[in-house]
């Protein structure tokens, strides 16, 4: 594979780039050969990504006792109050 080197990078852009590279979890190098195939068409980025904003982040997080406490209160609010249904 072809090795370019890249001179001139100002300060602020290395920098920059470091630090989204260090979010989405990637070396620089592989952060850069992204950008590069990106903006020369060879790799599509997603334009268009569902985010959900629900309850799917709590799936297999609660525990027995935090279920049960749950339960139970759903279970009392379900529960038919003679005197109002008269």
């Amino acid at each position: 594979m072809k090795a370019i080197t890249v001179r001139g990078i100002a300060p602020d852009v290395a920098l920059k780039l470091k630090e989204i590279a260090s979010k989405e979890n990637k070396s620089l190098n592989q952060l850069l050969l992204d950008l590069i195939e990106i903006r020369v068409g060879m790799k599509k980025e997603k334009k268009f990504t569902r985010r959900y904003d629900d309850l799917d982040s709590l799936f297999g997080k609660w525990s027995q006792q935090d279920f049960e406490a749950i339960q139970a209160k759903i279970d009392e609010e379900r529960s038919i109050d003679p005197e109002i249904w008269k």
